[in-house]
This record gives C-alpha cells, sequence and structure tokens, in this order.
C-alpha cells in the first residue's frame, strides 16, 4: 500500500477506512453506526460500540500471551530509580487502584483530577480512571494552586490523586501545599484525595479527606472493567485559551482508541514488542497519546522518564536512555533537541552511545526549524521526522508515514496530511489557496477518529473557536502552506504573521534564517510597533554554549542572512542576544507574551511558564535596547 492510495480511501470513503482500522481493536459489542452526528451536529465515530480503554490497553494483552512483556521502562536519573513493569503486573495495579477509586464512590461518567510527577503511579492512576469507565483530568504536576482551582471547578472532580512532591533536576518541589491551597480557592471540593507519599517529603494529610496511596492499595479489592460507549469520554485535557480561561478538550474512547492503534504502526513504524520513547509528561497530549495509551494498545514497552534533556546529568542523557532500553523511536519537542544542542553544539556526547537500535527521532510541539533538523540528522545518523498535531486533535495532522511509505523529507515541512486530515490552505475567504500561497490552515470535515467533538461544558465555545471562522472547516488556528508536491509548511500561529508595510511576512520564516546562523542556537522574532511601517521584525538570540562572538558583528550577520534571502522588504534591522527566552514548561516560546512586553501592554504570568524570571529579564533586555513602547 502506497501514502497516496492510503490516504485517498480514508477521504474518499471514511466509514468503510475507519470501520476497517476499528476490526484491529477488541471491542465488548462492535460499532455499527461508524459516522453519525450528535445531538450539536457534530460528526461522531463508533457510537453504539461497547469497549473499556483500559481493557485494550492491559487485560487484552495480559489475555493473548502478552503477560510477562514488559508495558513501562520507569527511569529516574533524578532519584536514581528505576524498573520495570510486566502488563500482568501493572493490569493488577491499575484493577487495584480502581478499588480504591471505586471504593471513593467512582463510577461512569465521574471525574478524577491526577496532579502527578513522571512516575510509573500517574500511569496506573490514569489506566484505573479508564477501567471505571470514568474521566481523568491530569493536570501538569507543579501548576500554580490558583490553576489547579480553575480546572478542579470546571471539570468537577469527586477524588483528587496527588504525590508528595515532584522533582526538578535537583529541586524538590512539593506538591501537597498547592493542592491544598487550590482546593481552599475552588468552589468545587473533592469527597477526597489519594496522596502517594514520595521518600523525598512526605505530606500532611488531611484527615476525613485524604488517603495515603500505599495504605488504600492495601485492602483495595480489585475492579473489573466497566463498558462505555464510543462516544463516552474518556478524559478532559485543558489547553490554553484565548480568553485566559483554560479550554476542556474532551477526547472520546472509541475514536481516540482506534486512532492510537492505528497510528502506532501507520506514523511511528512500531509494532508489539517494541520499546517506544515520547520524552513528555503525562501533564501535556503527547503524554496521553504516546507515553500511556498509543504504546500499550500497541502492546509496546513504554519509557517513563522522570528527567531533563540536559542536566540530568547532561546533554547525553536523551542517547543514554535510547542505548539502555533499546528503543526504537524516540519522540520529543524540537526545543528538546535545541538544549541539548546548546550544550553540546559539535554533538560529542553522541559518540558515546549506541545508537543502532534506534529507528528514527519524531519531533512535534512547535515548528521544527531547519537547523534544529539537520542538527540532529547529522549528530544521530537517524531520519528526523517532523510531525503536526495539536492537543484538540490528540494525534498527528500531518506528518511523514513511515509504516506505510516513507517519503522523502524536507526540511522546515511537516511532510503530509495523515489519514483521514483534508488539510486546505485558505485565504480570510475561505477560498482554497494554490501551491506556495500562504494562508491559514484547515482541515475539511468530518474530522478523523480521535479529535475532539466539544469543549468540558461549553459546546459555544468549541463552535466559536474552531467551526465559525470557516464553515464546513475546522480551524488550525496556525498559517503555512502547500508546495506543489502536497508538502505542508506549518509557519506558526497565524498572529505570528507581522504586516510590514502592507507586506504579510511569516516571523517563522525569519526564525529560520536566524537560526541557521552556526553561534544561534535558538531564536525567536518577534513583530513590534512601527509608526512608519505597522511592525517591524526584531529577533532575539540565544548563543551556543562556548560561543564568542562581538554582537554587532552578529547583528549584521543576521540582518544580512535575512535580507539575502527575503529581501529589503522584510525590514528585518534589529537582533538582540539574550540569555533565555521566556518558555513554558514543554519548551514552547511565548511570542505572543514578549510582543506584550515591547507594547507596554499589562500581561498575565502563564501557569505554563518554566522559568517567570525570564520575563523581568525580557523587560530589561527590551528596556535597554529601547524596544518597549515604541
Amino acid at each position: 500500500m502506497t501514502y497516496r492510495a492510503e490516504y485517498s480511501k480514508s477521504i474518499e470513503a471514511p466509514e468503510e477506512f475507519w470501520k476497517e482500522k476499528a476490526q484491529d481493536l477488541k471491542w465488548f459489542k462492535a460499532p455499527e453506526k461508524i459516522l453519525s452526528k450528535d445531538e450539536n451536529g457534530i460528526d461522531r465515530w463508533f457510537a453504539d460500540g461497547e469497549m473499556n480503554t483500559a481493557y485494550l490497553a492491559l487485560d487484552y494483552h495480559v489475555e493473548n500471551g502478552r503477560a510477562d512483556t514488559t508495558a513501562i521502562i520507569y527511569d529516574s536519573p533524578v532519584t536514581g530509580q528505576k524498573c520495570k513493569i510486566s502488563y500482568l503486573e501493572l493490569r493488577d495495579e491499575v484493577a487495584k487502584f480502581a478499588g480504591v477509586l471505586k471504593s471513593q464512590g467512582v463510577e461512569k461518567g465521574d471525574r478524577v483530577v491526577i496532579y502527578m510527577p513522571m512516575i510509573p503511579e500517574a500511569v496506573v492512576a490514569m489506566l484505573a480512571v479508564a477501567r471505571l469507565g470514568a474521566i481523568h483530568s491530569v493536570v501538569f504536576g507543579g501548576f500554580a494552586p490558583q490553576e489547579l482551582a480553575v480546572r478542579i471547578d470546571d471539570a468537577e472532580p469527586k477524588v483528587i490523586v496527588s504525590a508528595s512532591c515532584g522533582i526538578e533536576i535537583a529541586k524538590v518541589i512539593e506538591y501537597k501545599p498547592m493542592l491544598d491551597q487550590a482546593i481552599e480557592k475552588s468552589a468545587h471540593k473533592p469527597d477526597a484525595c489519594v496522596i502517594l507519599q514520595r521518600p523525598q517529603v512526605e505530606a500532611s494529610l488531611v484527615e476525613g479527606r485524604d488517603l495515603d496511596w500505599n495504605e488504600a492499595m492495601a485492602s483495595a479489592e480489585p475492579a473489573e472493567c466497566v463498558p462505555v460507549k464510543g462516544t463516552d469520554p474518556l478524559y478532559i485535557l485543558y489547553t490554553s485559551g484565548t480568553t485566559g480561561k483554560p479550554k476542556g478538550v474532551v477526547r472520546d474512547n472509541g475514536g481516540h482508541a482506534v486512532a492510537m492503534k492505528y497510528s502506532m504502526k501507520a506514523i511511528y513504524n512500531v509494532e508489539a514488542g517494541d520499546v517506544f520513547w515520547a520524552a513528555s509528561d503525562v501533564g501535556w497530549v503527547v503524554g496521553h497519546s504516546y507515553i500511556v495509551y498509543g504504546p500499550l494498545l500497541a502492546g509496546c514497552s513504554t519509557i517513563v522518564y522522570e528527567g531533563k534533556p540536559v542536566r540530568t546529568p547532561d546533554a547525553g542523557a536523551f542517547w543514554r536512555v535510547c542505548e539502555e532500553y533499546k528503543a526504537k523511536v524516540l519522540f520529543s519537542a524540537p526545543t528538546a533537541f535545541r538544549a541539548i544542542k546548546k550544550e553540546d553544539p559539535e554533538g560529542e556526547l553522541v559518540k558515546n552511545y549506541d545508537l543502532s537500535n534506534l529507528q528514527s527521532v519524531f519531533m512535534a510541539g512547535e515548528r521544527l526549524d531547519p537547523p534544529t533538523y539537520h542538527w540532529t540528522m547529522e549528530t544521530t545518523g537517524k531520519p528526523v521526522i517532523d510531525h503536526w498535531w495539536q492537543t484538540e486533535t490528540g494525534w498527528a495532522i500531518c506528518g511523514n508515514m513511515t509504516g506505510i511509505e516513507t517519503l522523502p523529507p524536507k526540511a522546515g515541512s511537516a511532510t503530509v496530511p495523515i489519514s483521514g486530515f483534508n488539510v486546505q490552505i485558505l485565504d480570510a475567504e475561505g477560498n482554497e489557496l494554490p501551491a506556495g500561497e500562504q494562508g491559514s490552515i484547515a482541515v475539511k470535515l468530518p474530522l478523523p477518529p480521535s479529535c475532539f467533538p466539544t469543549v468540558w461544558g461549553d459546546f459555544e465555545r468549541y463552535r466559536s473557536s474552531y467551526l465559525s471562522d470557516y464553515p464546513g472547516y475546522y480551524c488550525s488556528g496556525d498559517g503555512g502552506y502547500k508546495d506543489e508536491d502536497g508538502y505542508v509548511f506549518i509557519m506558526g500561529r497565524t498572529d505570528d504573521v507581522i504586516n510590514v508595510a502592507g507586506h504579510r511576512l511569516s516571523t517563522g520564516e525569519m526564525e529560520e534564517i536566524v537560526a541557521g546562523h552556526q553561534a544561534v542556537a535558538e531564536c525567536a522574532v518577534i513583530g513590534v510597533n512601527d509608526p512608519l511601517k505597522g511592525q517591524q521584525p526584531i529577533g532575539f538570540v540565544l548563543l551556543k554554549n562556548g560561543v564568542e562572538i562581538d554582537e554587532a558583528d552578529l547583528e549584521a550577520e543576521l540582518v544580512a542572512l535575512v535580507r539575502k534571502e527575503i529581501g529589503a522588504v522584510a525590514c528585518f534591522k534589529r537582533a538582540v542576544v539574550v540569555d533565555r527566552l521566556p518558555k513554558t514548561r514543554s519548551g514552547k516560546i511565548l511570542r505572543k507574551l514578549m510582543r506584550q512586553i515591547s507594547a507596554g501592554e499589562d500581561y498575565a504570568v502563564p501557569s505554563t511558564i518554566d522559568d517567570p524570571t525570564s520575563l523581568s529579564v525580557m523587560e530589561e533586555v527590551m528596556e535597554r535596547n529601547g524596544l518597549v513602547g515604541i
């Protein structure tokens, strides 16, 4: 089967295509309604099917000869702990913890908030909730109390599961005081909290509300899997919203399971028994899809890594894990590899490790700039595969389907649309644009399985945010173009397009050029106000470790590069060297916030920020260079 044949069938005969893929799962009752409409007129997959995602991820494998296969490989350089957990052991732990939750009144449809670090118990908690047919909402461990409170009020959980602490490199972060503050701030109060006591910190428990994880497990009765409909929710995952209130992305059980199982082979080319590593966190969508559900549905061994790409202990950490566990696929965000590149620009540490089992390196989460693409490919000697997806879709919209047919890569492109995603480039009026012209990236309805059908408790927000701009399409909020071969190039959020003297220019394209300079480790280009031209682009540049260069000379070289590649029309005249860029914990540069600082606007410090002091540093840099309030 060629990519073109696979993709064409998914677009031309979607019901037949996804019915066939659904047969790869063991349903309690096979779906007969493959595609239907719900009460809001939204397309839904497998509405009358009955199944249980935790059963498919665990019990199914135990019943079919994989009981002793490793399900989870836990590696924690911050604590020195390592262990392997088989499918049978994980199934039994999940069944017991489901019993703990059941004893606290958790039933089908109830919500459970999970606020935990990257430890196996976080995976156990997620699967236990799914086993009961309940709905989990994982909140990234260490989120501030106010942000956690907002999510508690929105999801209204019956139970909250947490741990006494998380560990950031060498710093212990106490979770329980933040959880207590969040519950105090929230209007909704959970019936109970289950707390895992870690050796680094012992949390104080609230009598009558808090349970000790280990004590509760010691007396728990294992719970059986509860059948759910294909359209019953599996989880709510909150993503930042433009209004400041996070959006609760709802994922259903049936479509999600079908898409996850299909994607493991079709996109990543892995099968049962392979070791798969998504170097992310269960608090993000990548962690849901490809640390927990995707690999376990496929019968793989999944790596749960409690560490960083650098400083735990060094920039060889990723390569050490790949060698030690014979990972077939490594998947992380480009920012992780830029961090490694900054610490080890010549890739010397890679040479210390045997990467012969590593088949490919996948990246997603933000735009993969060509310099990072080339550096990773040259230093590892492995194919580097960019793919583009969103929390809202739960899996890749565009990518290279290496399990179907590996297409020739193009630097800067997420390759081609994935099965089921009818990707179009639209102008402001909703007209499809020809090859080479930039516009808004939209997906023609129906969306394939796994894509969210609503925002939790707020369908109108779902409709207005995603379906109203271009009727008949899902609006991604990203801009880009297709080339003559149908390859899709994501140039960033549509608000990262600036208007310079009437010319619409992509800051992503400028970043690509600036990042290509041999002295530059990472950069961000934003548009700042200009009284004459409307906006002008300014580059903020992070240098590679050990690089010594005159900043004026570097600025001149970068200005010349942009002028050469884009032309004088870009009006790129400033490039400022900085020590750090404001980022989220998942590594995304906070460009919108940088624009707000430059414009002299009030801004809210997001809960997702990795280092709050980076904002004051950025303010000082902008003020020193006359870039505030212009």
